[in-house]
């Protein structure tokens, strides 16, 4: 029975609700393609595709380490340590702001919506766009990358965090308070224990993201392995671009698998 008392949908409107489902979609498809405008490939795109296969396929394996100056590993240190760095940051920050959100840490629903619009200010702004902004007030450096990172991460992991605090068991809290314990009390030995766990969990889930961020963010100079990428494919230096790629995957793979399974351990 649906609420109001009113009886289960008919098969033939439910049938209805269905094909309008459809044809909304293939609409909206429709419309979408009617946007795009391919005006051709150009001369050299089967030159460049092929060149570029070629480049993929045998990569400069001399880039894996050069003792003299700049290599795959130290870049790919730099852009975890980037990586590392900026989660750090943006799980310590976010705290207050995520028992700020949360609704079961407040009675007024104007304290916690404030608090989520704030973070949701905050995370709609992307890492590019901040990490611009930070190259035009320290210079292109990892700095700018940190910051654009950790920033962009409060937004994300304080909503995380204010969820996680959300849905948790209140019977400790509410145990807590009877026998006359304090806010600070409360939140030190009933609400705190309860959440480390996931506030851990979610922070490895960032960092696993951050990593792939911190990739991009050297594409506009923010630090890490995404500056020699951009200077290897302007300079149409395929295997360059192909031993940078496998790295790329290499340290991604291993940051997921090690992340999952401390997330397992953990919750």
């Amino acid at each position: 029975m649906l609420k109001g008392g009113k009886g289960p949908v008919s098969p033939q409107r439910s049938r209805a609700y269905t094909i309008l489902g459809w044809i909304i979609v293939a609409g909206l498809f429709i419309w979408s393609l009617t946007g795009l405008e391919l005006t051709g490939f150009q001369p050299t795109t089967w030159t460049l595709t092929k060149s570029m296969v070629s480049g993929l396929l045998h990569p400069d394996w001399s880039y894996v380490y050069n003792p003299d100056g700049e290599d795959l590993i130290r870049m790919m240190l730099e852009t975890l340590a980037i990586s590392y760095l900026g989660n750090f940051v943006s799980a310590v920050v976010c705290l207050p702001f995520a028992f700020w959100a949360a609704s079961n840490m407040s009675r007024n629903r104007l304290v916690s919506g404030s608090g989520k619009l704030f973070l949701s200010i905050v995370r709609t702004i992307p890492e590019v766009v901040m990490a611009l902004i930070f190259i035009k007030a320290v210079g292109p450096n990892a700095f700018a990358g940190v910051m654009a990172l950790g920033l962009h991460s409060v937004g994300m992991l304080g909503k995380l965090y204010a969820e996680g605090i959300e849905n948790m068991d209140m019977g400790p809290t509410e145990a807590m308070t009877a026998v006359g314990a304090n806010r600070w009390q409360t939140l030190a030995y009933a609400v705190v224990p309860q959440v480390i766990p996931e506030f851990i969990s979610y922070s490895l889930y960032r960092f696993e993201i951050n990593v792939r961020s911190a990739t991009l963010l050297g594409i506009i100079g923010a630090g890490g392995i995404g500056t020699p990428l951009v200077f290897a494919i302007n300079a149409r230096g395929w295997p360059r671009v192909g031993i940078i790629l496998i790295g790329i995957i290499v340290t991604v793979s291993i940051i997921d698998y090690i992340s999952g399974a401390l997330r397992k351990r953990i919750v």
